[in-house]
């Protein structure tokens, strides 16, 4: 059957002819997306709008993921890394030294990203994460330093009495260079009240977001997907998303990451299939047209449907990572840490070019 039948078949043929002339896809569009029967053809559409961006070309970095505590006052239901208290069994919090040596150990690499998420310790003080900064930039001054979510950013604002403009000014004098997308979930307020009530909702995430953007600083975003939200809290999350990037366009990347429930609170929930990871993939792709990147991120999603997303709309696999914690803690079963060789060796296995970039998407290196 040509693709044309299929589309028609399964109801998207309006959609395509839609992409094809550059015109811009509804919520309703984005829901029946994700209802669609076949996924192939939600597949192709995805990997044609990737094709027009980027072509095969498939970027990963050289980066370093640390994550200096995972002391935690947050409940989320979702999360197997933190910690209520320091002292409960599992908690853990770096002393600077330990972190700055986990830079150190790693002086002969070519990193080029330093990833820092924690957990919103409340005891901490600001000072800690300021000289944890200026640490490793006296260690690598080239490093560029990826850290801290809108959630932890609201939360210093909220402990240290600050405005999140001023929390966001003061790191970036201390070397802070852009935020990742983490603490996102589900932007709808019937997710958020019901697994992750009592962080930083959504208004004030974006709100922090637009602040760095206008700081200048770039960004990424997250979804967390595959436990209780609908279609429809998909799609409307990437409407948000796609909405401030019409405004700043401070994103760089919009990163889906798959609930995994294994020690969790939700953990009697299914983890999602990798059907669902590649839809959800392709319709981001197709959604989100003002976003330059959609990223399949191995750690969360596994490595072979990683892969496969290369062709569902995904151009980038994030990158080295190294120690990672808060999904292995969450049951992932995925290697910790590749080596850049490794993830090109899988970009090509996929039949795509591997590119390494810096965090900012210039080319650091084209491998043959």
């Amino acid at each position: 059957m040509l693709m044309r039948d299929r589309l028609e078949t399964c109801g998207l043929v309006d959609i395509a002819d839609r992409l094809e002339a550059g015109e811009r896809l509804s919520f309703d569009d984005g829901v029946r997306l994700f209802e669609a029967p076949d996924l192939l053809a939600v597949g192709w559409l995805a990997n044609r709008e990737r094709e027009r961006r980027h072509g095969g070309q498939t970027f990963f970095n050289h980066n370093i993921r640390i994550e200096a505590t995972n002391v935690c006052v947050a409940s989320c239901l979702f999360c197997s890394f933190a910690r209520l208290k320091p002292g409960d069994p599992g908690a853990y919090t770096m002393s600077l030294e330990q972190a700055w040596d986990k830079l150190r150990q790693r002086k002969d690499q070519a990193l080029t990203e330093i990833h820092v998420v924690n957990g919103l310790h409340p005891d901490l003080p600001f000072t800690y994460y300021v000289d944890l900064l200026r640490g490793f930039k006296r260690i690598r001054p080239d490093v560029h330093l990826k850290c801290f979510t809108a959630v932890e950013i609201a939360f210093f604002a909220d402990l240290y009495e600050m405005s999140d403009e001023q929390v966001l000014r003061e790191l970036m004098e201390a070397g802070l260079n852009s935020l990742p997308g983490g603490g996102a979930e589900v932007f709808a307020e019937r997710v958020r009240r019901k697994i992750s009530h009592d962080k930083c909702g959504t208004d004030r995430y974006l709100a922090i977001h637009r602040t760095a953007h206008g700081l200048g600083m770039r960004s990424n975003v997250t979804m967390l997907y595959g436990h209780i939200e609908t279609a429809a809290e998909r799609v409307d999350h990437m409407l948000r998303v796609r909405e401030l990037q019409e405004d700043t366009g401070g994103f760089q990347a919009f990163i889906p990451l798959a609930f995994h429930p294994d020690n969790s609170q939700l953990r009697k929930l299914p983890a999602p299939t990798a059907a669902d990871t590649l839809r959800v993939h392709a319709v981001a792709r197709l959604m989100l047209d003002n976003v330059a990147h959609i990223k399949a991120f191995w750690i969360a999603t596994g490595v072979d449907v990683a892969q496969t997303a290369l062709w569902f709309g995904a151009d980038d696999l994030d990158g080295t990572v190294q120690e990672e914690r808060i999904y292995h803690m969450a049951g992932a079963r995925t290697p910790e840490s590749m080596t850049t060789h490794a993830i090109g060796r899988l970009i090509r296995a996929a039949g795509r070019q591997p590119i390494e970039r810096d965090t900012l998407y210039n080319v650091v290196s084209m491998p043959a």
